[in-house]
């Protein structure tokens, strides 16, 4: 009877013999190139899908990304609006798996509470440019209208920022003494209205005025101020008291 022999496995760390060399997936070149591109010159010195791979290589380590990165993109137009993608948008994606979704909505959460710490280190009046910053870092990319209002104390300090609502792509249902009610409840004194228009375009309708109006006509008799309403999109922002509406 023969002897059946069974293949030596190489011990950890043995080399390959010549010619059997286990060669590295071209990619990984690739992913340190774009590391070290990353490293030395910031985000601006990569393309949007470029920056997209460096997210997803955490979850899809084992896999050329590239041809993934491009694709969504292509989907969904730009790196923000990708890290914005509602998850079951996401899903609709081939290849993309849970696990790279958590990684592309955990950065979206970063993102968000980077500009609202920015927010609450300071008065809010005496920082506009963080309030513009985060309402389009939370909405701006969202693909329903969102209503968000930030409630502020006397010394205009930031005491809550509340969604008050989420609609469709082009409406979102508010009421005026739901509002005032809650500011009552929190013991603010003023407010920062913000909402979306998915549409990108950030042009104040004539329901937007109204319900501003409204607003501030309930909440003056309570010493409630409405210092602005400010509506955000991917093609800009609106303040309805830099228009003078309000």
């Amino acid at each position: 009877m023969s002897e059946t022999r069974v293949p030596r496995r190489r011990p950890a760390g043995d080399k390959p013999a010549d010619g059997l060399r286990e060669e590295a997936p071209h990619f990984h070149g690739h992913r340190q190139r774009l590391r070290d591109r990353f490293l030395e010159a910031g985000e601006a010195a990569l393309a949007d899908y470029e920056l997209l791979e460096l997210v997803l290589y955490r979850a899809i380590p084992r896999r050329d990304v590239k041809p993934l990165a491009k694709a969504l993109i292509a989907r969904f137009g730009s790196f923000s609006e990708v890290a914005a993608a509602r998850p079951e948008r996401l899903r609709e994606i081939d290849g993309l798996g849970e696990a790279a979704i958590c990684e592309l909505k955990l950065m979206e959460a970063t993102a968000r509470r980077l500009a609202r710490s920015n927010l609450q280190k300071r008065t809010v009046l005496g920082s506009f440019i963080d309030v513009i910053d985060y309402c389009r870092t939370a909405m701006a990319y969202a693909e329903r209208e969102e209503f968000r209002i930030l409630f502020l104390d006397k010394r205009n300090a930031l005491i809550a920022d509340e969604v008050q609502g989420v609609g469709t792509v082009d409406h979102t249902p508010v009421y005026p003494r739901e509002v005032v009610r809650r500011a009552l409840e929190l013991g603010s004194s003023a407010l920062i209205l913000a909402h979306n228009h998915p549409s990108g375009d950030p042009t104040p309708s004539t329901a937007d005025i109204r319900m501003t109006l409204d607003i501030i006509a309930i909440a003056q008799p309570f010493g409630i101020a409405v210092h602005d309403h400010l509506i955000v999109g991917r093609n800009g922002h609106s303040s309805l008291k830099g228009l003078k509406f309000i």
